[in-house]
């Protein structure tokens, strides 16, 4: 009688079991890796070397300390310690000497700020080795590239996106956490829509602004002149029915 199958297929079971294996251990690694908090995770809030609160700094009103006692918060500008975030791609860490403004006076010797103290001390620069070994919690992909300058500070229409679009009421947090997923369709839902986003350049850090019709309206009008990487409206239709296309309209805007 002849063989319906041939020899080889008798060894399906004894490869497939540890291909299957082995296609199992990659699947559980992808979602391990790039779906955990350090990717895309909303919520993510390490464990930092200072207990850092942001309400304390940079809120307003009484705020709680971590020892349970109440305190007038201090209401600072984001941009006193994230410094480069009007003209640079990052927004940047405060080092050590902006901590140290205020810290040579107040809580002086406290055991909190024991890391701070010690980099003081070492008065090495952060570039080598020095500094307050702060964990990163806002990171896009390496593969995008994000400028804060050019979000926070659309100067010539005297328009921006605040700091609380994407990192939420830092104002009102102890622990800062990650609030969105910094994921490319959020980008994106943001670059088709940029209307809904900005705000007065005046209002970057106000945490607590709102916006009403007035603005709503000039928002628009700001929205139709920028074409933000990725926008599928970026397309201009000219009288003689010629589309034109932007060059920031494409990939290359975001992967460079």
């Amino acid at each position: 009688m002849a063989l319906i199958f041939p020899k080889w297929t008798n060894e399906i079971p004894r490869v497939a079991a540890p291909v299957l294996t082995l296609l199992s251990g990659v699947v559980v690694f992808v979602v391990w890796f790039w779906f955990s908090p350090k990717h895309t995770d909303v919520g993510y809030a390490p464990v930092q070397p200072i207990p850092y609160s942001h309400a304390l700094h940079a809120g307003r009103g009484m705020v709680k300390l971590t020892d349970g006692t109440m305190s007038s918060a201090l209401g600072l500008d984001c941009r006193y310690c994230h410094n480069n975030v009007e003209k640079s791609a990052s927004a940047g860490v405060p080092p050590t000497q902006t901590c140290m403004n205020c810290h040579k006076q107040v809580k002086l010797g406290s055991l909190l700020l024991a890391p701070l103290y010690k980099s003081w001390g070492d008065g090495k620069p952060e570039n080598d080795g020095g500094g307050v070994p702060w964990k990163r919690i806002h990171k896009v992909a390496d593969y995008a590239y994000f400028p804060h300058a050019a979000h926070v500070a659309i100067k010539k229409e005297g328009a921006a996106i605040g700091c609380a679009t994407c990192h939420g009421r830092v104002d009102q947090m102890v622990v800062v956490a990650q609030q969105q997923p910094l994921s490319m369709s959020w980008c994106l839902d943001c670059h088709n829509n940029p209307a809904a986003f900005l705000r007065p350049i005046d209002q970057l850090t106000n945490m607590s602004w709102t916006t009403d019709p007035a603005w709503d309206a000039k928002a628009k009008d700001i929205a139709t002149r920028l074409n933000p990487p990725g926008n599928k409206n970026a397309a201009t239709v000219m009288p003689d029915g010629q589309v034109i296309v932007r060059a920031t309209a494409g990939c290359s805007g975001c992967h460079r």
